[in-house]
């Protein structure tokens, strides 16, 4: 199988951030090339050639083109043996994956930055509107999220190794940190966040690893 991977990414990007610690806990080195968002480098033809929606990631793999994070993640444990980002059994699989969804499709689609600046700028413009959107969606989002993990076993989102629940949960840590999210209150969320924090799975692929792209 001819891996190769191309990851096209943005270092804030949630989506992007969940793949590269995927693709870093496989051991599967890509060659990242950044699509700056605030330049509308996404909405290029040659970009939307590549991703109809222009989302970010776009993975290229194996010589195809892959999109949506969870669906690459998935890919990526179908088509790598020894993968543990989905547990053996259909029980822990399905845990995994409500999880996942749980940030992924509940969380992250109302707090992405472009939907929380559009409600802003229908109520005139104030970014305090944006930044009262994003805390009070994340931290009722990791409300519910803290109830689920209540009932999970081990360090980390589903028991004894990161999972691709992992995956998805540090990059929204990330962006609770960055809109002033207090999440000191959730102690099983913040006891998966250090269990995390000394693997350098995650830490390489934390968005001040990866940095900024010069036109920012």
């Amino acid at each position: 199988m001819d891996r190769n991977p191309v990851l096209y990414d943005y270092w804030r990007s949630s989506a992007s951030y969940r793949v590269r610690i995927a693709l870093n806990l496989l051991n599967l080195p890509a060659e990242i090339r950044p699509i700056n968002l605030l330049t509308g480098a996404h909405r290029t033809e040659d970009y939307l050639d590549m991703n109809p929606q222009g989302l970010l990631p776009t993975l290229v793999i194996d010589g195809k083109r892959k999109t949506q994070s969870l669906a690459i993640i998935e890919y990526l444990h179908a088509t790598s043996p020894g993968s543990t980002l989905l547990p053996e059994d259909i029980e822990g699989q399905y845990r995994v994956r409500q999880l996942s969804y749980a940030i992924a499709m509940e969380i992250h689609p109302v707090c992405n930055l472009s939907v929380a600046k559009h409600v802003a700028d229908i109520a005139g413009g104030d970014d305090k509107i944006k930044v009262d959107w994003m805390r009070h969606f994340i931290g009722k989002g990791l409300e519910g999220f803290e109830r689920l993990l209540s009932e999970s076993e081990g360090p980390f989102c589903h028991g004894n190794q990161p999972t691709m629940a992992d995956c998805c949960l540090i990059p929204q840590l990330y962006n609770s940190d960055r809109w002033g999210v207090d999440t000191t209150r959730f102690p099983r969320i913040e006891a998966a966040r250090n269990a995390v924090d000394a693997l350098e799975a995650f830490q390489s692929a934390h968005p001040d690893a990866i940095g900024a792209p010069p036109a920012e």
